[in-house]
């Protein structure tokens, strides 16, 4: 690897289809970084897309060479790519934010002095969450609630991937294999000494979401509880071991009847409604392993959690297999 400059923070914005929000994203985020030092880097990691989002990331970077990319051979999603500019960045503290200004820069400076205070983990906590739906807030509530229940990690409620974390914590999130890069959840496994600083959500400046709607919210709600947790196989376990029981108890209960010529109410509504209930449970019960196992399928085949195609403004890429091509705007 070429020789790196020193970097004290480094800034990682996963990106897809979002040509509108660069430019302003950049104005409002370098007079924060520039207030705390001048050795900064934004690094923007993109999933090939069809709009000018890369062309526009390139022309920054031609006026400031801290500003860089990694671009992705095929769209892997927002958690790879985080992931992946956790990897790569070269930062003593990190930064992860969205480039649609939800979450506003201006409130690094408060996140980075906090850091200063011995904390590792510095995560921002929404009071108000603008410009979402009801719907996604429900799920969002009912996920933390059901997480922290049934996970065997607390993950803090109404956070998203708008953090910043130091050296050693990337270190040891590098570490971590797996393939479903749920940061909150893996920032919460690594530990360390973690703190909050609150806000108020702002809407977005321009354009759709493109990475967290609700199928997606859904996604990742599902990623953090099954990464975190054997707890709801053994919650099914149990359901199956009681529901065995009552059906034992309702077979008995329709023998004394018969034995006693007691008068037997008619029983194929409820014999039906029985079996519709345990065919539904047992669906759910193969669904829930499904997941695990599906997960388990995904490790064991050990394939990356990207590949690269090429990077700008950044130094030769290290270690075993292809390189990406490095470029220089």
């Amino acid at each position: 690897m070429t020789t790196q400059e020193p970097i004290d923070i480094s800034v990682i914005v996963p990106v897809y289809k979002e040509e509108s929000n660069i430019e302003p994203f950049l104005a409002r985020i370098k007079p924060v970084l520039a207030s705390i030092s001048e050795r900064w880097e934004i690094l923007f990691c993109l999933d090939p897309c069809p709009d000018r989002t890369e062309q526009v990331i390139r022309e920054a970077g031609k006026l400031d060479r801290r500003i860089k990319l990694v671009l992705f051979s095929r769209r892997f999603g927002q958690p790879a790519a985080t992931m992946a500019g956790i990897a790569l960045c070269h930062g003593e503290t990190c930064v992860v934010i969205d480039v649609d200004l939800q979450d506003p820069p201006e409130l690094i400076r408060d996140m980075h002095a906090k850091l200063q205070e011995g904390y590792d983990v510095v995560y921002a906590k929404r009071r108000s969450r603008k410009g979402e739906t009801l719907v996604k807030r429900f799920v969002s509530w009912v996920g933390y609630k059901v997480i922290n229940r049934l996970g065997e990690v607390k993950i803090p409620r109404n956070t998203g991937d708008f953090r910043i974390i130091t050296r050693r914590v990337i270190e040891q999130l590098k570490l971590l294999s797996e393939g479903h890069g749920f940061l909150r959840g893996l920032v919460a496994y690594v530990g360390f000494p973690q703190a909050f600083v609150e806000y108020d959500r702002d809407p977005r400046l321009a354009g759709a979401g493109k990475y967290n709607r609700f199928l997606g919210s859904l996604k990742i709600g599902l990623n953090g509880l099954i990464s975190f947790g054997s707890r709801p196989l053994s919650l099914m376990s149990l359901a199956g071991l009681l529901l065995v029981a009552g059906s034992l108890l309702l077979g008995a209960w329709y023998i004394i009847q018969d034995l006693a010529h007691f008068e037997v109410i008619p029983g194929m509504p409820a014999t039906i409604l029985v079996v519709a209930f345990f065919s539904g449970v047992q669906l759910l019960a193969l669904g829930l392993m499904g997941e695990y196992v599906g997960r388990i399928y995904d490790e064991v085949k050990r394939r990356p959690k990207y590949i690269v195609d090429r990077t700008y403004n950044m130094g030769e890429a290290s270690g075993p297999g292809p390189q990406p091509r490095h470029e220089v705007s």
